[in-house]
């Protein structure tokens, strides 16, 4: 089932590819659409999502046990983590670049939709959202729904969430480069601690854990035992 035609970054000139295929610094910008007084730009570095895992993300790598899915994994520095720490891992991503760019370096990779047919349903351990990854689809509710079909009875989401606790925003973005080009427009989603912990009742699920590393802040989920 899926719950959106265009995906992150995807369509038009395609920038989102043609920066993961590049080594070098290279910054794009995620743009509400939307425009007016409510329209702005978060900036993306993607020599950070292509080079090795930094110790925020190996800090969250430690404290959790696989089967690991790894849902937009780009250019796949979690899953290689996982691997090196001795967990099963496999990530998933819609775009084609990015599969074919995290394979090259290593590891396993499914090109595809969360929201669609994925192997091992229902018997991952851990379901990874991070670097803005819960925004997905444009609808975080329907986005947790599908992870909690995915993970085990006893499984775990790990969130990473926008820094203000009060924050929850649903628009029309696109990305952009620093040359001007950008992609087709998609649904994105943010959402902070607070306004997620408020959701979770009607999803039966329970917070866990939520810390702060480095500047990004994190919160594990796990079902509500029926």
């Amino acid at each position: 089932m899926s719950v959106a035609t265009a995906s992150f970054g995807s369509g038009g000139a395609e920038p989102y590819a043609s920066a993961l295929r590049r080594s070098d610094s290279n910054l794009l910008y995620l743009r509400d659409a939307r425009g007016g007084t409510r329209a702005r730009a978060i900036e993306m570095d993607v020599s950070k999502w292509n080079a090795d895992a930094d110790s925020a993300d190996l800090s969250l790598l430690m404290s959790v046990t696989g089967p690991v899915l790894d849902i937009g994994c780009g250019p796949g520095r979690m899953v290689r983590a996982a691997r090196d720490l001795g967990l099963l891992a496999v990530g998933i991503d819609v775009s084609a670049t990015a599969v074919e760019v995290a394979s090259r370096l290593g590891g396993t990779f499914i090109q595809g939709s969360v929201f669609d047919t994925v192997p091992r349903e229902g018997h991952w351990q851990t379901a990874l959202l991070v670097d803005g990854n819960v925004g997905i689809g444009g609808d975080v509710s329907a986005l947790l729904a599908r992870c909690g079909d995915l993970v085990s009875a006893t499984g775990e989401i790990v969130v990473e969430l926008d820094h203000d606790p009060t924050h929850e925003d649903q628009f029309t973005a696109q990305v952009v480069d620093q040359a001007g080009l950008s992609s087709a427009t998609f649904p994105w989603a943010e959402i902070g601690l607070d306004r997620l912990a408020k959701r979770l009742p009607a999803l039966g699920m329970r917070l866990v854990q939520s810390w702060e590393i480095d500047g990004r802040n994190f919160c594990r989920l796990a079902k509500i035992a029926r």
